[in-house]
């Protein structure tokens, strides 16, 4: 049954003060650089590391580290050592380390550090906050010596594929350095709750006006419009998360179904992808071109499988989906049954037959206008604008206190 947002409470871990415009500003006015280490690439696919730190971006210098480049070609075996600088918008530059591969994981760690020390040094970067994403990156970064360090725990990375050995460890030791932890959803805060003094929820958030385009008629992008209807769409990395099985069977069961896989694949074999008549792969998208092909889906999938991968993950493109105008069919993924579920908004199963039914009642739901205002009451509450915000004062209020 349908239910109304105003149930949904605030997490355990937000901050129980009210956000000052005026703490925040002296934070902008006066802001300390912010380097960032990340596991993911700029330019991949738009995630909650791009909409923070874009934000950062247009009040401090903002410095985007990257897992190093690697080198493996014979050819480049000789190839020195160096910093690749990339430069975006505002005031944030990707710093990317290109490696030989015969370095050994010790060496190239202390390459790193000293290449990066060199650059900080010659950009004057004195005065700044540690963004981590990745806890391995600390094997680069143990000698910087930042006003504050911040671990922004977006996923469980070591329950990923080809996770490192040392993760865990690294992720104990970043800890232990770390002032603030925030966390991508509500399940992974659990987990963490009572490894830190100061860990705070902050779940996936929305660009409401971004994917609102796709209520307003966008054309139907050129390779998806010759696609039939009904059609259930998905856009994201395609890796191990993914529920090949799940896809495989719901399309073999309802050939009058067309599925449109947006994203890249990574990870997996793609001989590994279910192959058939109404499967279509598209490729990866920019971000800026997903609502024109959200616009013309009929139902929006989180395909997730239920496997460790997933247990702490909380999908970002879940109140896109919303914010879009579509209705959502997802697995029991748990920070989408909660709330989301649990408020009738997004429609949970697991099995084929189950999604069958669910996407039934999904098309039905996508002509409710109750559910779309409570769908949009629901949003109404959320964006990367109030998440930056409110980690700003948590920021400001860490920069502030006593040493």
């Amino acid at each position: 049954m349908l239910q109304t947002p105003t149930s949904v409470a605030s997490p355990p871990a937000q901050p129980n003060h009210p956000i000052s415009p005026a703490r925040v500003a002296r934070f902008t006015a006066g802001a300390p650089d912010i380097v960032c280490f990340c596991h993911l690439v700029w330019e991949f696919v738009w995630q909650r590391p791009q909409h923070l730190l874009s934000r950062f971006a247009r009040h401090s210098r903002v410095y985007f580290v990257e897992d190093p480049c690697w080198h493996h070609d014979p050819a480049d075996r000789q190839i020195a050592p160096h910093l690749e600088i990339k430069v975006k918008e505002n005031n944030l530059k990707v710093v990317v380390v290109h490696l030989p591969r015969q370095l050994a994981d010790a060496e190239a760690e202390a390459v790193q550090e000293r290449l990066l020390h060199g650059y900080f040094a010659a950009e004057e970067v004195n005065d700044f906050v540690a963004w981590y994403y990745t806890p391995m990156a600390i094997g680069k970064s143990r000698s910087f010596r930042p006003l504050v360090t911040v671990y922004d725990c977006m996923d469980e990375l070591a329950a990923f594929a080809f996770a490192p050995p040392l993760l865990k460890a690294r992720e104990q030791e970043l800890l232990d350095r770390a002032d603030l932890v925030f966390t991508g959803g509500q399940s992974i805060y659990e987990a963490k709750a009572d490894r830190h003094p100061a860990v705070y929820a902050f779940p996936s958030s929305i660009e409401k006006e971004h994917f609102a385009k796709a209520r307003k008629g966008l054309p139907d992008p050129a390779d998806q419009k010759a696609i039939p209807h009904p059609r259930i769409g998905f856009f994201g990395v395609i890796d191990e998360r993914f529920d090949i099985e799940l896809v495989r069977a719901l399309a073999a069961r309802r050939p009058d179904w067309h599925f449109v896989l947006l994203g890249p694949v990574v990870k997996i074999d793609p001989a590994t992808l279910p192959r058939a008549a109404n499967i279509h792969y598209p490729g990866g998208k920019a971000y800026a071109e997903l609502p024109a092909y959200v616009g013309h889906w009929d139902v929006a999938a989180l395909f997730f499988a239920r496997n460790e991968s997933t247990r702490y993950i909380s999908p970002t493109k879940t109140p896109e989906y919303l914010a879009a105008g579509k209705p959502v069919v997802s697995t029991s993924i748990r920070d989408v049954v909660r709330p989301y579920g649990d408020l009738g908004l997004v429609q949970i199963a697991d099995t084929a037959p189950e999604w069958e039914k669910a996407v039934a009642t999904a098309l039905a739901q996508g002509q409710d206008a109750r559910w779309r205002a409570a769908v949009d009451k629901l949003l109404g509450t959320m964006s990367w604008d109030l998440t930056w915000q409110r980690m700003v004062t948590l920021v400001q209020g860490a920069l502030a206190a006593p040493e």
